[in-house]
């Protein structure tokens, strides 16, 4: 089932389910919490009980056209954002790194349609994005045993962890959260997938556009650690609540500059795909196209600059070219 949050005609946010006809007011299964956030914490919190009726709901009820709703962030304002730093092999032969990981401002998420915001801050000398699979969360889960993992899991969902950039695509701030934290520099979307509907997290396709030019295209089969560690890792630390959000870090090798005007484009096969804008009060410019520069994974960049790296094909499901 994919799950939203939306409104209608400037009205209150509501629950609904995403189908191929628009989407199905889920407010009378789901009632509206005291904010967006706590509508879909609540629904998650009581999912196995209203299931039922939402899957009736599902088969029979009339949908809304998409062109007459807005779609919502479905986490508008998660208790905490987790990211996985890195966490791909990126097809270079090596040991694994340690997986470690960041929280990101909570309050810079947004969804579908809404715009990036680059500050009016000339510290950071660029920005980028990131294409990544976002993991959401029931709770409590505290001490989940990577056996157990799907016990902590409630869903998935689409998430670019805009960044700005020190030097090369070092996070500003030597490398601290604080160059990931801006307002608006969470775009979350375009739904949650409930967990039953994705057979293995580790099995999906990622693209991410700029405009209309492919820039990530990965599997997430190259994890370097994959969902269970992930799940366990994460418990160990933190009790993960209803509506938790970790992203699980992102295939460096299509980073790109993103730049007043432009739209993004993440798709997540299975999931689900969403846009936003670009602005930059500034009207600051930046190279186009895939960043081949300063610690690039990008396999001609890495063959360019280290020519004695040894490298593995990549693994992705398909070639999509076209928007």
């Amino acid at each position: 089932m994919k799950l939203v949050l939306f409104t209608q005609n400037n009205g209150p946010a509501h629950a609904g389910i995403l189908t191929e006809a628009g989407v199905i007011d889920a407010s009378a299964v789901a009632p509206d919490g005291h904010d967006p956030q706590a509508t879909m914490a609540n629904l998650i919190a009581r999912y196995d009980e209203i299931r039922p009726a939402l899957l009736a709901l599902e088969a029979s009820a009339p949908a809304l056209p998409l062109a007459s709703v807005r779609l919502l962030a479905p986490l508008p304002r998660p208790g905490k954002i987790v990211n996985c730093i890195a966490n791909y092999w990126e097809n270079a032969q090596r040991e694994a790194r340690p997986l470690n990981m960041f929280i990101k401002n909570a309050d810079a998420v947004i969804g579908p349609n809404d715009t990036v915001v680059l500050p009016e801050f000339t510290e950071p000398y660029a920005f980028m994005h990131e294409a990544e699979l976002a993991l959401v969360f029931k709770g409590p889960s505290k001490m989940v045993r990577r056996e157990g993992w799907r016990s902590a899991i409630f869903g998935y969902t689409c998430l670019i962890d805009v960044t700005a950039r020190e030097s090369g695509r070092r996070t500003w701030r030597n490398n601290s959260w604080m160059g990931k934290s801006f307002d608006t520099f969470a775009p979350i979307g375009p739904c949650i997938v409930t967990a039953d509907e994705i057979e293995d997290p580790n099995d999906l396709w990622v693209q991410f556009w700029n405009d209309d030019q492919l820039r990530h295209n990965y599997s997430t089969d190259d994890m370097e650690h994959t969902v269970p560690e992930i799940v366990e890792f994460i418990t160990t630390i933190m009790t993960m609540n209803d509506g938790d959000v970790v992203a699980c870090g992102t295939n460096h090798e299509g980073l790109g500059f993103i730049q007043d005007g432009e739209t993004l484009r993440i798709k997540i096969h299975g999931i689900g795909e969403f846009s936003v804008g670009v602005r930059d009060p500034l009207g600051r410019s930046w190279e186009r196209g895939v960043y081949m520069g300063e610690g690039s994974t990008n396999h001609e960049a890495v063959r360019r600059n280290r020519p004695d790296a040894v490298l593995r094909e990549a693994s992705v499901p398909g070639v999509e070219t076209q928007a």
